[in-house]
């Protein structure tokens, strides 16, 4: 069974024009199949901010109004996943941008039956794993941006972090896949003030223990949360750590590994 290796970064890395440049230097080292998921940073807050629509992030997610979706839309699927892939082809990578949309890759819906309103934001339903397949077949790394829909001509926003998560275990099956959250730090922390209180191995003992400690919260939740799921459902091995050492995340030698 060939390799797959899912790589999320996210907004902070996508934020910082050195550190960017840094990861995808390390990502078009990356032997075989490669799938790059992104977040979408503070452009988009920058921008909301500007034109006066507010915003409201609840644990490291983003409520999306009509307003809003239309910024991450234009900024997500647009200026930060194409200049991805521009310094992607810039280093000699056959990259290919796309969102959750195209060639309907992604369908979700919206999500309800919640205590908070999110408002456009879509929960996943299915993958186009044929398309995936097609794409990483003739040499393609592709550059997925957290944009979906719902077949009805409905734009959602979706978590990118549960994004990297869906697409790992629809592709389990065909692929050895190895699930990679890049962010800015070393990996998960027990002092967040501390980059060397990396946890090596993080259990689900261990997860629930220090999320009620709140050590763990906010926007390492949604992270921690997927890598479980995708750990259930086939994916083989899944590692949190710093987006500028993905050599080392790829070879296991540093972050957090997420285990049962």
């Amino acid at each position: 069974m060939e390799s797959l290796y899912i790589i999320k970064i996210g907004g902070n890395i996508v934020d910082n024009p050195a550190l960017l440049s840094t990861c995808l230097q390390s990502f078009a080292k990356v032997k075989g199949h490669a799938i790059l998921v992104h977040g979408g940073g503070k452009l988009a807050t920058n921008m909301a901010d500007s034109m006066g629509v507010p915003q409201t992030m609840i644990e490291g997610r983003r409520v999306t109004d009509e307003a809003t979706l239309k910024i991450v839309t234009m900024v997500y699927a647009g200026y930060i996943n194409k200049n991805i892939v521009a310094q992607l082809h810039a280093l000699g990578v056959n990259a290919m941008g796309l969102s959750g949309v195209d060639g309907n890759l992604i369908q979700a819906h919206k999500r309800t039956n919640t205590a908070i309103d999110y408002g456009w934001v879509g929960d996943i339903d299915s993958v186009n794993t044929d398309l995936l397949i097609q794409l990483l077949s003739a040499n393609t790394k592709l550059v997925v941006a957290p944009i979906t829909h719902d077949g009805k001509g409905q734009l959602l926003n979706t978590n990118a972090d549960t994004i990297a998560q869906s697409l790992a275990t629809a592709l389990s099956a065909k692929y050895a896949v190895h699930l990679i959250y890049g962010f800015e730090k070393e990996g998960v922390l027990k002092d967040v003030n501390d980059p060397s209180s990396v946890i090596l191995r993080l259990d689900r003992p261990l997860y629930g223990t220090l999320k009620n400690q709140k050590v763990i919260f906010e926007g390492m939740i949604p992270k921690i949360d997927n890598a479980y799921l995708a750990l259930d459902n086939g994916v083989q091995s899944v590692i949190i750590g710093k987006a500028e050492k993905m050599n080392e995340l790829i070879n296991g030698t540093a972050g957090t590994t997420i285990t049962h």
